[in-house]
């Protein structure tokens, strides 16, 4: 049968013809796939320390006030050379996706006295749950372990940050982490720790930060929040320190 006259009865191009264009559409999809690689490289990558890319602090920019961090809740040493501040709201989806580069901050850089850091809580209008996050977290904090619920809150931010009864699920975290469950609950319907997330909302209000997650390596603002850039700042701001 001839090519027309088969198009023509079938309305289907030939076989031969179908064919031929698989390895182009493969060739186009490994293209696809590689380009996505390449981005995910260079979004997470770590910067040289030296590259002229990474953020500096604004002209005459001061630093930040060293009082403030009473506010917010502090893990390392005292004397670390380098201070991160973080500014964030546990519903935040972006907050969520920094949690892992906070976390292995606080592992290479916090456990070895090299980095202070410094989590502030700025739950925005928008996340109904936001507020009572931070409580949970600072009630597990009366029990030794604010860190562990922070790491929880943030792992499973997509469970709770649409529930209706977000008691219920903090509290089985609660249990879950080996917490006195009766004393976190009091804790949490007394809002004991109400004013504390408050007042670290005013030190965001201070600050002019107004978005989250906002994070200041001593008094440089990130301005692409993740493992890369974080830790090319702080070994860049290391190197300095270790020059004065």
């Amino acid at each position: 049968m001839g090519e027309a006259k088969r198009r023509k009865e079938t309305g289907q191009p030939s076989p031969e013809k179908t064919q031929s264009r698989k390895p182009l559409v493969l060739g186009v999809t490994a293209l696809a796939i590689l380009a996505a690689i390449i981005g995910v490289f260079f979004l997470t990558a770590a910067p040289d320390k030296t590259s002229d890319e990474l953020p500096v602090a604004a002209p005459g920019a001061d630093a930040f006030p060293a009082a403030l961090d009473r506010y917010g809740i502090s893990v390392g040493d005292a004397d670390a050379p380098v201070v991160v501040r973080e500014f964030a709201d546990y519903q935040c989806p972006a907050c969520g996706r920094f949690s892992d580069a906070s976390k292995r901050l606080k592992e290479e850089y916090v456990d070895t006295g090299k980095v202070r850091f410094v989590y502030f809580d700025l739950p925005l209008q928008q996340h109904q749950n936001a507020v009572p996050a931070a409580q949970a977290a600072r009630c597990a904090g009366d029990q030794g372990a604010y860190w562990q619920m922070h790491d929880e809150l943030y792992g499973m931010q997509t469970e709770w940050s649409g529930s209706g009864d977000p008691l219920t699920t903090f509290s089985r975290y609660a249990s879950d982490l080996g917490l006195e469950e009766r004393r976190f609950r009091r804790c949490m319907t007394t809002e004991l720790h109400r004013e504390a997330v408050e007042q670290s909302l005013q030190v965001a209000m201070q600050m002019r930060v107004t978005s989250t997650p906002t994070v200041l390596v001593d008094n440089i603002r990130l301005s692409r929040p993740g493992w890369g850039q974080l830790s090319a700042v702080v070994e860049r701001e290391l190197a300095n320190g270790n020059q004065d």
